[in-house]
């Protein structure tokens, strides 16, 4: 059984304490937080929403960035702002915010797990971003995503640099070869798709990674043979 496609009064009364805004056009937090899944028409999931969602989102943290390090490179302001606008970020900021109890989702949805709900929830972020953008406008956007991504934006983790560059350079250095991205699986439906890809480094063992694109999956590989590797330190278990 699914979720009914629109919130109740006290579901969006809610939902918008939470996010600090009162919608003047309520459907579009019900577009924002419906799922593909439901079976809903294409303009009234949020399938659109979040295209426009992450340009806001990338825009808006793409500004902080820029005149909060004010000496950094544009190499460093790159790597932040990957970090920041990722599908781990949004779903961070989706699950302080409590969204999971607002997303309308179908029973296939309902049934998975971990990383690929993680992508759902990251998902409604942006989605949200974009309802917030096209109800209030710009500042209503930029007021949301500087209440939750300013303190992100000055961890000391956020200038870790690009894996895949990273990866790359060390295995240059340390045995004169590159590293080689092999895809091994793609599942899942068009709407949610899981990439496995296998990174192998002549001279250690290979790792792989799982994600929602073929680039993201080769990151999440990288990353796991530099942290194993003891080239980046693991994140502290929390």
């Amino acid at each position: 059984m699914m979720k009914a496609a629109t919130l109740s009064a006290d579901e969006r009364a809610r939902l918008e304490t939470v996010i600090g805004h009162v919608f003047s056009d309520k459907q579009w937090l019900d577009r924002a937080l419906t799922h593909a899944s439901t079976g809903s028409a294409k303009n009234a999931n949020y399938e659109r929403l979040e295209f426009l969602g992450d340009r806001v989102l990338g825009l808006c943290v793409a500004e902080l960035l820029f005149k909060t390090f004010r000496n950094a490179t544009e190499g460093e302001l790159s790597v932040r702002l990957n970090q920041l606008v990722s599908a781990e970020s949004c779903a961070g900021i989706a699950d302080e915010l409590g969204i999971h109890e607002f997303i309308r989702t179908g029973a296939d949805v309902k049934k998975l797990t971990g990383k690929r709900m993680m992508n759902v929830r990251a998902d409604v972020v942006e989605s949200l971003i974009a309802a917030l953008y096209l109800d209030g406008g710009l500042e209503v956007a930029r007021r949301f995503i500087l209440r939750h991504w300013e303190k992100r934006a000055i961890h000391a983790d956020a200038a870790r640099r690009d894996a895949k560059t990273e990866l790359q350079e060390w295995s240059h250095a340390r045995f004169g070869t590159t590293p080689v991205y092999r895809v091994d699986d793609r599942s899942g439906p068009d709407h949610d798709p899981r990439f496995t890809v296998t990174v192998e480094v002549e001279g250690v063992a290979p790792e792989t990674g799982v994600d929602r694109s073929k680039r993201a999956a080769e990151q999440v590989a990288a990353t796991k043979l530099l942290e194993r590797e003891g080239v980046w330190p693991k994140p502290a278990a929390n």
